[in-house]
């Protein structure tokens, strides 16, 4: 197995190939690999992949073909990875992918061949990518439909603290989105940007497009927390 604190020692790594081995996990810190462009975990056991794949915003390649029965089903983070070109999930357990696939705007490669696949039905995998992510996001989008006003006004309303930004400062007139003030006792409060708001940071790609249908987090490796819209 790895151990537990890859991603903290091994911070500038970009390639990672595990491949060919009987891994049953990958550990939680792969999350704060932030700079891996490509991450190889095929033919092993995997049973699940971390939840907060997100944080990869740099990762172009992912694979965890074949390992077979073991691996049933794929994160709702795996469709929030920002600059993914390549997934590969074929011979597994996969029967139904998550709907942020449909957010994938940079993949150009997807191979699920050799899964028992129920959604997207095989009809529609058989023509191809476009037809894939087009499915997938007519689904998220039914499913935001039926989802109660209240979670859906709680997820636009998400706020980010401002000093989870690298480079971004609550100083008067660094953001639009900037709140500050004080409460009835006089005292300060630092400023919160919304979610909507967000924009490049420090050269890497706004997932401007998906952080509203993430329902956990931005940025965790930067300490990012959401808090609830004050009113």
């Amino acid at each position: 197995m790895l151990p537990d604190t890859i991603g903290f020692e091994l911070t500038n790594l970009t390639k990672l190939s595990v491949n060919s081995n009987k891994l049953v996990v990958l550990p939680s810190s792969l999350s704060h690999l932030t700079s891996l462009r490509v991450l190889d975990a095929r033919l092993n056991r995997l049973g699940s992949l971390p939840d907060d794949l997100e944080n990869l915003v740099n990762l172009q390649v992912l694979n965890v073909s074949q390992n077979f029965q073991h691996l049933k089903e794929l994160p709702y983070s795996v469709g929030l990875l920002i600059s993914l070109v390549e997934l590969d999930v074929s011979y597994n357990g996969i029967t139904v992918l998550p709907d942020s696939i449909g957010c994938l705007r940079r993949i150009q490669k997807l191979s699920l061949e050799g899964n028992p696949l129920i959604s997207p039905p095989f009809e529609v995998v058989e023509q191809g990518l476009e037809a894939v992510k087009q499915y997938m996001s007519e689904k998220m989008t039914e499913s935001y439909k039926e989802t109660p006003m209240k979670k859906k006004l709680w997820g636009i309303g998400k706020m980010v603290k401002y000093k989870t930004f690298n480079g971004l400062s609550s100083s008067p007139g660094r953001s639009p989105g900037r709140r500050t003030g004080g409460d009835h006792h006089g005292n300060e409060r630092e400023g919160f940007i919304n979610v909507s708001d967000y924009r490049q940071i420090d050269g890497i790609a706004s997932p401007r497009h998906v952080s509203l249908f993430n329902p956990r987090r931005l940025l965790s490796p930067f300490s990012a927390y959401f808090s609830p819209p004050r009113y």
